[in-house]
């Protein structure tokens, strides 16, 4: 039998998300593996995988903050707005004189904060239940809609001159539904030489690093973080009793608990060390918004 878990992977540039989900599966034997947010096949690093029960704690990972390491060709635009696409544009030599380090820093300034961010049409956001990418390969012409996003840093690193491009070594941390492809874009556009990315890589998903990540060829036996574990690193950890354990799991509200909450949800987890769900205030008590598989002992 297949412990619940959370594994974390440090993905290799080639493979999709779901083409590591599907080693996943091999590796432990099961089919019920999930991850919290997609990685495009370009983009190298942090991916979260729920393994058995631990797939419902995925809605409360997928929302959380990220850290991403990028690097931002500067001079080109492409069709995807990364290196995976053609190139269709190229920045003539007299734009470059505009482009100082001040109007960089400054760019980069614009584009950090809260920001209006119109994702990139090769996106994986649903369009009419189809995804955006597949009508950009069949042909069709996609605008999306622009979403509020936050960009808590967005930093340079180092700069790099090329033959008719600069290359930017970028950290950005962000709120989830970010596109640091549509940073690129943008920052290219504001300067007025086009931009796109040429690197891509998830350090951290919430309190979880890729330092900790195991590789795709380490899979088999890889260590797993247990559901309580995990939860704790995500929410509010909230210790019950056996009898309280015994109530959230039939369902029942914990009498005036509310109070023990610092926020809205909490990670209830056992004398025993077991997650026994996650919690909600409910006027001034506590009920059930998950719960997890008991595990026979």
């Amino acid at each position: 039998m297949v412990s619940p878990g959370i594994l974390l992977v440090d993905k290799p540039a080639g493979l999709t998300s779901h083409d590591v989900v599907a080693r996943a599966r091999r590796a432990f034997g099961t089919r019920k593996i999930g991850h919290a947010g997609t990685l495009d096949p370009m983009a190298t690093g942090l991916l979260v995988l729920g393994i058995e029960g631990a797939t419902r704690l995925l809605t409360y990972i997928v929302g959380a903050d990220k850290t991403y390491e990028a690097t931002i060709r500067l001079g080109q635009t492409t069709g995807t707005d990364d290196a995976d696409g053609d190139i269709l544009t190229r920045a003539s030599a007299d734009t470059w004189a505009a482009v100082t380090k001040e109007r960089i820093a400054d760019g980069i300034s614009s584009l950090t904060g809260v920001i209006s961010q119109v994702p990139s049409s090769v996106s994986a956001i649903k369009v009419d239940g189809r995804r955006a990418y597949d009508r950009v390969r069949a042909g069709e012409e996609v605008v999306l809609a622009a979403r509020q996003v936050t960009v808590s840093r967005f930093e340079m690193l180092t700069r790099r001159d090329g033959d008719g491009v600069v290359d930017l070594d970028v950290v950005v941390d962000c709120s989830s539904g970010t596109y640091i492809r549509s940073l690129a874009r943008d920052l290219g556009a504001e300067l007025g030489v086009g931009g796109h990315l040429t690197a891509l890589r998830r350090t951290r998903v919430g309190d979880f690093d890729v330092t900790d990540a195991v590789g795709i060829d380490d899979l088999d036996g890889a260590p797993l973080l247990s559901p309580a574990q995990a939860a704790a690193r995500v929410l509010q950890p909230l210790d019950v009793t056996a009898d309280d354990a015994r109530d959230l799991r039939h369902g029942k509200r914990l009498a005036g608990q509310a109070s023990r909450l610092d926020g809205a949800l909490a990670a209830a987890i056992d004398d025993e060390g077991m997650l026994v769900g996650v919690v909600e205030k409910r006027g001034a008590d506590l009920k059930s918004a998950m719960n997890m598989p008991e595990v026979v002992r």
